[in-house]
């Protein structure tokens, strides 16, 4: 990656994160696979700070996918012991730096402390308007592209449409995602060395652009953001049209 951000115009209202390398970096270090989440986690907190401290509006990162169920019982669960830590941890200074979390994906499967400490950051969150902080958790693209047309064809089942088919469009469809209220990303950044979406916001990311780092992801921090930041800067995005 190339650049620096020259102006704040060139920061982009929706950042979208693949967070990948953490097992990596603990094995280069001959550490355990938990010390790399941990350090995974420090990376988040630097990244989520910096991202509130330039501007940025909404930042979504993929925290545990609908695949992760294959990782170890041991991972997993460590995985969202640190979660844990991190929503009890940190809830005081999102609160006070005006930062909004909500959670993407689907919840039903975690345990009950697990989704009351995320109900709890939720409803202490919920009137911030500064940084928007999407978590996607049991997230998948496939699936939330699958729930929202299942939701759709229960409503127009039921006669709850609320234009004529014909007329229904991508916006409307948008509506059933778990990313409903939320602007597409403008940026999506995966650190780690690999050039893959791996199932990530597949309908929302459309026109996103994309950058690939090296750096593995507990090593990432704001100058990187900043330099993926000034690459997306220096780009021109047409949406399909010329400039």
């Amino acid at each position: 990656m190339t650049g620096q951000p020259t102006a704040l115009q060139a920061i982009p209202g929706h950042i979208a994160l693949i967070m990948d390398g953490n097992g990596r970096w603990a094995e280069n270090r001959s550490l355990p696979k938990f010390k790399g989440h941990e350090a995974g986690m420090d990376a988040m907190i630097r990244v989520v700070r910096h991202a509130s401290d330039i501007g940025v509006k909404h930042l979504t990162v993929y925290a545990f996918s609908t695949e992760n169920w294959k990782r170890s019982v041991g991972e997993v669960a460590g995985i969202f012991d640190l979660l844990l830590i991190y929503v009890n941890r940190e809830l005081e200074e999102l609160h006070r730096n005006g930062v909004r979390v909500d959670i993407l994906g689907d919840r039903t499967p975690f345990s009950k402390k697990v989704n009351a400490a995320l109900d709890k950051t939720i409803q202490k969150t919920k009137d911030n308007d500064g940084l928007r902080f999407h978590i996607a958790l049991n997230y998948g693209g496939r699936a939330d592209i699958l729930m929202a047309a299942k939701d759709f064809a229960m409503t127009f089942a039921e006669g709850h449409l609320e234009k004529s088919l014909k007329d229904f469009d991508e916006r409307d469809f948008a509506r059933y995602l778990y990313t409903d209220g939320t602007p597409d990303p403008d940026l999506l950044i995966r650190p780690g060395g690999e050039k893959r979406l791996s199932n990530f916001l597949l309908w929302q990311i459309a026109y996103a652009e994309l950058v690939f780092s090296d750096v593995l992801w507990p090593d990432f921090g704001p100058e990187d953001l900043d330099l993926a930041i000034g690459e997306y800067g220096a780009r021109k995005r047409r949406f399909g049209g010329r400039i």
